[in-house]
């Protein structure tokens, strides 16, 4: 399988930076940002192409890669794959870019949504990118269902220099405002009071080389519906990330995967992800709020690298207990053995993941799925449609050819089949949505191979 449109998504629209929360073992909360895309890249489609930073420190852009052939397997590479589906147009009634006031679409569900940020470092474990930066480190945002009219204002979606960084590597400098981007208006608040009672857990794993902000439309939404959501940062696996001390951490990994293979990335998340679920459930939590969550009630979903982490974390810790893979390749497999029946669901985009479309790891690993199980595509898709990029690609005028869906389609899709699927396995709520094809849905497609 030849390694080149997964870059697209990860990769080009990764490029930003966060700041920093505090020093030490454990966790803090302060607020954080994250990436978000460029022209194409904040089309309502695939993505585009650009160059990052892959050393630590401030960031200095590094060289250009070259593209890998064009192919069908969603590659985390940090650079442009589909150069022909990097196309984008700027509608005729498009708004001024530098006026342009930025917005994710509100939360369907009927919860306020509160938000914390936390470092979390792991002690036993050296980071595998720099192994001479010391422990591995992450950093994580919870969003939980909240009481109405409590928190401060709306938390930051980025910096305005995460914002500033990432423009600037997408050519986008000249036309789209840093503190436009910075500016996006979120709709969860820090300081929130929790929503009484216990309520699952969704773990959430971004693309390789994008920010977990990038997943924020997700996050807020299955918070508002009734979940504690928390979504990881991996240090040094995204053009750009805040870390406690003033320090941005930019993508090593970008490069080393190229050796140590995509599937080093998926069981090295799997090992972070197991231990955010041991920090978030276990005694002397760091979050304040952690009797919130469920235990007995562990679900993970993730975009691209971060879809094949999901199912990598499923096969080595029986606590997450259902899974989604939003568009990615599964460069670690899904063990022969299977999942031990915990229910698992592909969602992707038809011209890519479908059963007849090129990516052989989903037909292959859908055979291993071993529990309830449903293979989704949507037609007129990309491989960015499932994160917060095509909204703001509708809000500026820019439009993918290759990706004819909108971004309010975009999302209303990736929330209602992704929560839907949740409500069924972490509820037990049989959900109607899941049994095939509706009217009200016709870019959905079923697949039973």
């Amino acid at each position: 399988m030849d390694k080149s449109r997964c870059v697209a998504a990860a990769t080009v629209l990764a490029l930003t930076v966060s700041l920093p929360a505090l020093g030490a073992a454990g966790a803090v909360a302060a607020p954080v940002s994250a990436p978000v895309p460029a022209a194409a890249a904040f089309a309502p489609g695939s993505a585009v192409s650009g160059s990052a930073s892959a050393a630590s420190g401030a960031g200095a852009p590094a060289p250009p890669v070259p593209a890998p052939a064009r192919g069908t397997a969603h590659l985390p590479a940090p650079v442009s794959a589909w150069p022909d589906a990097a196309v984008t147009a700027v509608r005729d009634d498009a708004p001024d870019r530098r006026s342009a006031r930025l917005r994710l679409p509100a939360p369907t569900g009927p919860y306020a949504v509160g938000h914390d940020t936390l470092h979390l470092t792991d002690t036993d474990r050296r980071d595998p990118w720099v192994p001479g930066s010391g422990p591995r480190e992450l950093m994580v945002t919870v969003h939980h269902p909240a009481r109405p009219g409590s928190g401060g204002a709306p938390a930051p979606y980025m910096t305005a220099e995460e914002a500033r960084l990432l423009l600037e590597a997408n050519d986008l400098a000249d036309s789209v405002p840093a503190q436009s981007l910075a500016g996006t208006r979120t709709h969860a608040r820090p300081g929130a009071r929790p929503a009484p009672g216990q309520h699952p857990l969704v773990v959430l794993s971004p693309g390789f080389s994008l920010n977990r902000a990038t997943l924020t439309t997700l996050a807020e939404d299955l918070a508002s519906r009734g979940y504690v959501v928390a979504t990881v940062d991996h240090a040094y696996e995204s053009f750009g990330t805040a870390f406690p001390g003033g320090r941005t951490l930019t993508c090593v990994a970008c490069e080393k995967a190229e050796q140590t293979g995509y599937d080093a990335v998926a069981r090295g998340r799997a090992e972070d992800l197991s231990f955010v679920l041991d920090r978030l459930t276990g005694h002397r939590s760091p979050w304040p709020h952690a009797r919130m969550i469920d235990r007995r009630r562990i679900g993970m979903a993730g975009h691209s690298i971060g879809g094949n982490s999901t199912a990598s974390t499923m096969a080595a810790d029986d606590r997450v207990r259902a899974g989604v893979n939003m568009d990615g390749t599964f460069f670690d497999p899904v063990p022969a053995t299977g999942l031990d029946g915990r229910p698992f669901m592909l969602l992707g985009t038809a011209a890519s993941h479908g059963p007849d479309t090129g990516d052989e790891s989903w037909p292959r690993d859908w055979a291993r799925l071993d529990g309830w199980k449903r293979w989704l595509t949507v037609t007129g898709s990309g491989h960015m449609t499932f994160t917060d990029f095509p909204v703001f690609g509708d809000q500026l005028g820019i439009t993918d050819p290759e990706a004819s869906l909108s971004g309010e389609r975009s999302q209303q899709i990736t929330r209602d089949y992704v929560a839907a699927f949740f409500d069924q396995h972490l509820r037990g709520v049989p959900q109607p949505l899941l049994d095939g094809p509706t009217p009200e849905n016709p870019e959905v497609g079923f697949h039973r191979p």
